[in-house]
């Protein structure tokens, strides 16, 4: 108990100091510098309410202890056994908790995100597996009751997406999505198929956190902007006015490109907003190069390189590679029920972390 409470006092003395210092009129009058308390804060509050009731139980047995082992009266003592009992019962459960939340927490896991899909090999059926895993991300994200919007789209002739890129907001979004960068296979019958052979296709997944302006500052001088008409099938403008926009950032080399909305205005704020997501991930990218194999995977997150699921039609089963799970009805899956499966990625995570914290 008291390793447990030596790690939650500079915790809650930590979330003391910021509440003191957000109600500093100084600080108070620094836009960026309370958006930064605020966050911290709000990283803390779960485990600091967890903490002072730990606290207090421990408080309680303590008493209790003194009264078993006092000179009280029999009828108190037994009193006193029965709820110690109890009260050991609710420690191990907020002992579990603690643990939980004490464990290293990634910082993006209540950002929005920006999500994009490519098709990788395989062809035409690439595309339409690019398709439907936008459709089973955007139906989970619907059912939450979270707010999609594409940012970017090349769609293929036969339904599919050479790629597309979609922003999702909501409560807690990074932390349900990050599970799912990585390469996705899928193994199947296309539907051009006509000899029933099963074809293995891949697309790519890249989950990145938004970040605003105060988090990413971008010299506009480092910026070459491109207006142009946005693209249908085939190469034809589809526009009658130019509202397609490609944003470069020179120092870095990065492009992005955002041509679905018909104002090139919200077009190119989207697109300021993919480039400060992928700035932002970049440098993540570097200082996680710097950590140890350890750290770096606390950070979460799947290489883009890295084969992180198949999805096996004939045999009506998803494998996920890294937790070693399997889960059944692909077409419920694909639907958008993937609760179940973000779960299981979940606990596989926090089982993951918590050996790493015992070894």
């Amino acid at each position: 108990m008291a390793s447990m409470l030596d790690k939650l006092e500079p915790v809650i003395n930590r979330y003391h100091e910021i509440e003191e210092s957000m109600a500093d009129p100084e600080i108070a009058a620094n836009f960026e510098r309370v958006q930064e308390l605020a966050r911290e804060r709000a990283s803390l509050e779960n485990l600091v309410n967890i903490g002072i009731k730990y606290r207090e139980l421990v408080s309680e047995i303590e008493d209790l202890q003194s009264l078993i082992h006092g000179r009280s009266e029999p009828e108190l003592v037994v009193m006193a056994k029965e709820e110690m009992e109890a009260a050991q019962a609710k420690l191990e459960e907020l002992t579990q908790s603690l643990r939980l939340e004490l464990l290293p927490k990634n910082p993006n896991d209540d950002r929005d995100v920006i999500i994009e899909i490519r098709a990788g090999t395989g062809g035409a059926e690439a595309g339409i597996f690019a398709a439907d895993l936008y459709r089973a991300y955007s139906r989970y994200a619907l059912n939450r009751g979270w707010k999609i919007e594409v940012m970017d789209s090349n769609a293929t002739e036969v339904g599919g997406f050479n790629k597309i890129a979609f922003e999702i907001q909501g409560k807690g979004v990074f932390s349900r999505m990050k599970f799912e960068s990585g390469v996705h296979r899928v193994q199947r019958i296309p539907n051009t198929e006509t000899q029933g052979r099963i074809h293995t296709s891949t697309a790519t997944v890249v989950v990145l956190p938004v970040v605003d302006e105060v988090e990413v500052k971008i010299d506009p001088n480092d910026l070459r902007i491109d207006i142009f008409h946005a693209g249908g099938h085939g190469g034809q403008n589809v526009n009658k006015v130019a509202t397609a926009v490609r944003i470069v950032h020179e120092p870095s080399g990065l492009t992005v490109v955002c041509q679905d909305e018909r104002s090139q205005f919200k077009n190119k704020q989207r697109a300021m907003n993919m480039l400060r997501a992928r700035i932002f991930e970049a440098e993540q990218i570097r200082k996680d190069a710097e950590l140890s194999e350890t750290r770096r995977a606390q950070v979460g997150g799947a290489e883009r390189s890295e084969k992180i699921r198949t999805y096996n039609y004939p045999q009506d089963r998803v494998t996920d590679h890294r937790s070693n799970a399997n889960f059944h009805d692909i077409p419920r899956l694909m639907d958008g029920d993937l609760d179940d499966m973000f779960d299981r990625l979940s606990a596989w995570e926090e089982e993951r972390l918590l050996s790493e914290a015992g070894s």
